[in-house]
């Protein structure tokens, strides 16, 4: 009896191991998708700096044709000051998938005239996960008519 607790113990060990390391992958890998959020959140491009690696693009279709940006052009970009409408805009982090150094994650920045879906790419680079790549689908949204007087 004793033998079969033991064995038992150590089959639930072996098959919890790889979920704790899985959770605390995806957990690590949430840094830089946090970073990106914050990012939006203040307008500060230095949590840019610290989600994306040196090296990477956006893509995204732009006027119906193939568009890339660099990392370097997108961060360039934020002013330091979050965005008039602030208050009224959402981020999420929608999923995360992690195999061995590479992850994917899907997040959806919910803004009053446009639902951005952003695709990252993640990969683990001496230790710490970075955006590689991000692609994204933008939504324009309906606006309510104007009010006439």
């Amino acid at each position: 009896m004793k033998k079969f607790a033991f064995l038992l113990s150590l089959i639930t060990l072996a098959l919890t191991v790889p979920v704790i390391s899985q959770t605390a992958e995806k957990d690590a890998v949430r840094v830089p998708l946090e970073n990106y959020i914050k990012g939006h959140e203040t307008g500060d491009g230095e949590y840019m700096k610290k989600a994306f690696h040196t090296e990477g693009n956006l893509i995204f279709i732009r006027d119906g044709k193939y568009t890339t940006r660099s990392f370097a052009d997108y961060i360039a970009g934020f002013t330091g000051k979050p965005a008039a409408d602030e208050g009224k805009r959402k981020r999420t982090i929608e999923a995360i998938d992690v195999a061995g150094n590479a992850a994917v994650a899907r997040i959806v920045l919910d803004y009053p005239a446009v639902k951005f879906i952003d695709y990252m790419t993640l990969l683990k680079i001496d230790g710490e996960w970075k955006i590689v790549n991000k692609t994204f689908y933008a939504e324009p949204k309906q606006q309510p008519p104007a009010k006439t007087q």
